[in-house]
């Protein structure tokens, strides 16, 4: 395919950054948007990483040969059903949702065997949202991970595969239900443990809390910019991957039982032990290429 029409359905962060990154790499013959917001549809235009902005996701993908949905989970199947029908043969549809097997089960009854899905998740973001929030960067040196299925075309893989490395990522590839177990512990699992303390902390008493804010400068302060995240996107994600979320919550609260259990007893050698393996994956993760070992996380202060 040469420099495809690429369409974006949804102009918040991911959606804004991939039309920055296209434009960046020369990716795209022409790229049309659409968001539910005129004033988010707007300042797209606005910002110039699209190039025409539609008031509905049907006019949006007309003569599109690639289709990003950068939407909350819960209505991709709606607009979906809105758009197949207007797609020509042979387009491709992909997507950047957190969990992959749900939508997969969802979307390919509707190809009508003419229209081809490619399962993608870019492991790329910010706690920021909105089309003022996107950068051509964000992509660059992450892994966006694909889960096609037995019946999908390998020329849509491929083609989507070339998307992804042009704006700087490395691709991998997994099985749906796989990405799901494996997204639960490392970015769902998190984020929940981050909303819930920082809503304990919500409901302590008003001198305490204030003084949780004045003072966290550390450990907390990084669980409020976790629990800042787009609150639509996070519902949708922990009810359609809520099978692989329980699960490693059940794991936690086990290993949180045998920690309550060791402070209790005073067992310095068990928590010690733990704190050890637990630094040691802190710099796999750094070696991996996935965080920086920079003092304060990078901060200036």
């Amino acid at each position: 395919m040469s420099q495809p029409n690429i369409a974006l359905i949804g102009l918040g962060l991911i959606g804004s950054s991939l039309g920055h990154a296209l434009k960046k790499n020369k990716l795209a013959a022409h790229i049309s948007g659409y968001a539910r917001s005129a004033a988010t549809r707007d300042k797209a235009l606005e910002l110039g990483f699209v190039d025409s902005v539609h008031d509905t996701a049907a006019e949006a993908v007309i003569d599109a040969d690639i289709v990003f949905f950068n939407t909350p989970l819960s209505v991709i199947k709606q607009l979906a059903e809105e758009i197949v029908p207007r797609l020509k043969d042979n387009a491709i549809l992909t997507d950047v949702g957190s969990v992959k097997a749900g939508v997969l089960k969802e979307l390919t009854p509707l190809l009508e065997d003419r229209v081809h899905f490619v399962p993608g998740h870019p492991i790329a973001g910010t706690e920021q949202s909105g089309p003022e929030a996107g950068f051509a960067e964000l992509f660059e040196d992450r892994w966006c991970i694909l889960t096609p299925d037995e019946n999908t075309s390998l020329i849509a893989v491929e083609e989507i595969t070339k998307l992804w490395r042009g704006m700087g990522s490395d691709v991998a590839f997994m099985e749906a239900d796989h990405h799901d177990l494996v997204l639960a512990i490392t970015s769902h699992l998190p984020h929940l443990i981050a909303y819930n303390i920082v809503g304990t902390a919500a409901q302590l008493e008003n001198d305490t809390r204030s003084e949780v804010i004045k003072y966290s400068a550390s450990g907390f302060r990084d669980f409020t910019r976790i629990a800042s995240s787009d609150p639509v996107m996070w519902r949708d994600i922990f009810l359609a991957n809520k099978d692989a979320v329980l699960e490693m919550l059940g794991r936690f609260s086990e290993d949180l039982t045998a920690l309550q259990a060791a402070i209790r007893r005073g067992d310095a050698r068990y928590l010690e032990d733990v704190f050890t393996k637990t630094r040691g994956i802190r710099q796999s993760i750094i070696e991996a290429g996935q965080d920086t070992d920079s003092p304060n996380f990078g901060r200036d202060k």
